[in-house]
């Protein structure tokens, strides 16, 4: 079991990525998962827990929002309260803006950068010192296809992501000597709920630069992210690691 009594935190597990990175992690025999999204969704967090718990795992449901740092210290502290340790988090929390550079109004790219971006600084900034205290620890954040390439009309998520980037990238650096990992993963079209309604022929640009012409499954993701917060990855920091069909290979021509 690559998560055997490992316990940890999972942002924006109410569904999608998050959702699946949690369950993996429960089916891989983590102690306990702490999963964490806005309060409004919290019907749909706790259903993330009642899925865990049926197959077996043990589960918490903590509301918060990433952009509130009283909301990040609060959610670590609640993962070692009920589980005693945070061997693992998974930032994953984001949102998604569609405009070009100059259509972007200033209020959705202060939104995005804050979700995005500070969120996961502000999940690092709480969950390191944490892990240090104990020993150590892994962290994945999830970033984007988008944190690597450009895309039109995607100006402000994509500055979002490639911090991401950045930041897993200087965290890695900085604590690689005292036990933590830090990694990030790239995904390209996954059928989550920002992909799923998005008009088929949006859906049909997304998938058409990746040598595999297909949405990815939310697991697909989890199994990544998984694998990354295990002891099997303990040779591995400060990487982006592209979950993407090919997208990055390099250009797919049919």
């Amino acid at each position: 079991m690559l998560m055997d009594g490992k316990a940890g935190l999972v942002t924006g597990a109410a569904g999608g990525i998050g959702r699946a990175t949690a369950l993996t992690l429960a089916r891989e025999g983590a102690a306990g998962v702490v999963v964490n999204d806005l309060e409004s969704r919290r019907a749909d967090g706790e259903e993330t827990v009642r899925l865990i718990e049926k197959a077996g795992g043990e589960a918490r449901f903590v509301a918060g929002d990433v952009t509130k740092a009283a909301d990040q210290q609060a959610l670590v502290a609640a993962t070692v309260e009920a589980f005693g340790r945070l061997d693992f988090a998974h930032n994953n929390a984001g949102i998604e803006y569609h405009a070009t550079i100059p259509e972007t109004e200033e209020a959705e790219f202060d939104r995005i950068i804050d979700v995005n971006l500070k969120g996961v600084w502000l999940g690092m900034k709480y969950q390191i010192p944490q892990m240090l205290e104990q020993g150590g620890g892994a962290i994945v954040n999830t970033a984007s296809l988008a944190g690597l390439i450009a895309v039109p009309a995607l100006g402000a998520y994509i500055a979002s992501k490639f911090g991401v980037v950045g930041l897993t990238k200087t965290a890695a650096l900085e604590f690689a000597n005292q036990g933590i990992r830090v990694n990030c993963v790239c995904p390209a079209a996954i059928r989550t709920y920002m992909v799923e309604h998005l008009p088929p022929e949006r859906q049909e640009e997304l998938v058409a630069p990746q040598a595999m012409r297909r949405l990815g499954e939310p697991r697909e993701v989890g199994e990544t992210v998984t694998w990354l917060l295990s002891d099997r990855a303990s040779f591995v920091t400060g990487i982006a690691m592209p979950v993407d069909a090919g997208s990055t290979a390099g250009v797919s021509i049919r």
